[in-house]
């Protein structure tokens, strides 16, 4: 109980600025990998998944090995304890890393439009987080904050690009390729994969720095963090498309978000692209489950 409240306090009271560089964009094949889909500000939904992966022990250390665990973005918005998520898997990457594993967290459309400034599925509770950066002396003389209510002019200091947690986000890709299999919150689509995975990742990083403009693939409705294409009422042509991209960037499947699923993770196109978003936050009401992959081969769903 006493290591659980300490564990707390630092998730909930401390803000932690990521050491880590971002992870390289394809990255080798690991003996195991357990993908998690979208959390949405819901702490205990993702403890619940991260326990089923069987990556942590009681006291939520990391006790994975060498797994590698990857959240398919959306730790933001829609419930209050987004500060809670994004804390702890910075927490646990390290200790991952020590341990030959790794925690590969991935950017959504959500964690983009809160570096965008855009607040629209912002929870007061998720705000009030935050509200600790805001000193009114201090930034008496910020014209941006201005525009912004009280109550969430601290989530502005917080995610405006080359905010605190900002920095954070631009540690963590958009697209990652492990192996044979790539993860992306929407999907990739063969526009994008000749673009350039690694290329996405990088302007997207140095945007929420601050030190670059924001990238049109951002609000692209069929860019990788958008994308419904693999997700949803998948036609003939959609899994042409996958097929394209698959070929193009010589993998096998690709593990995508984004779109809640009605029962639960499920495949298309001769299993070549699996759908993990359960709803599993309080705010969809859905289930826990977890994606497993073994050796590239292997794959299982967790529940």
């Amino acid at each position: 109980m006493f290591k659980q409240s300490i564990l707390f306090i630092l998730l909930t009271k401390v803000s932690i600025c990521s050491a880590l560089e971002r992870p390289n964009t394809v990255l080798p094949l690991a003996r195991r990998v357990v993908a998690i889909g979208d959390v949405h500000g819901d702490y205990a939904a993702a403890l619940r998944a991260i326990k089923l992966a069987k990556v942590i022990d009681e006291n939520h250390h990391w006790n994975g090995a060498d797994t590698v665990l990857v959240q398919v973005g959306d730790q933001t918005d829609r419930g209050d304890s987004e500060k809670e998520i994004i804390d702890f898997l910075e927490l646990l990457r390290p200790q991952a890393i020590a341990a030959g594993g790794d925690v590969i967290v991935l950017n959504g459309n959500h964690e983009t439009k809160n570096v965008s400034l855009d607040f629209g599925y912002v929870t007061r509770g998720g705000a009030k987080k935050f509200s600790y950066l805001y000193d009114a002396k201090k930034y008496s003389r910020d014209r941006q904050l201005r525009k912004f209510k009280r109550h969430l002019r601290g989530r502005v200091i917080a995610f405006r690009p080359g905010g605190i947690y900002a920095k954070i986000l631009s540690t963590h890709n958009t697209i990652v390729i492990i192996g044979k299999t790539l993860f992306v919150h929407g999907g990739v689509t063969p526009k994008y994969a000749r673009y350039g995975i690694d290329k996405i990742n990088e302007e997207i990083e140095q945007w929420m720095k601050g030190d670059a403009h924001k990238p049109r693939v951002i609000n692209d409705s069929n860019g990788p963090l958008w994308s419904r294409v693999y997700s949803k009422n998948i036609s003939q042509k959609g899994c042409a498309l996958l097929d394209e991209t698959l070929d193009v960037l010589a993998l096998e499947r690709m593990v995508v978000a984004h779109t809640v699923q009605k029962n639960a993770i499920n495949s298309a196109c001769n299993n070549k692209v699996w759908r993990i978003d359960t709803g599993m936050s309080s705010y969809y009401g859905g289930r826990s489950q977890v994606l497993e992959i073994i050796n590239d081969s292997q794959l299982s769903i967790l529940e």
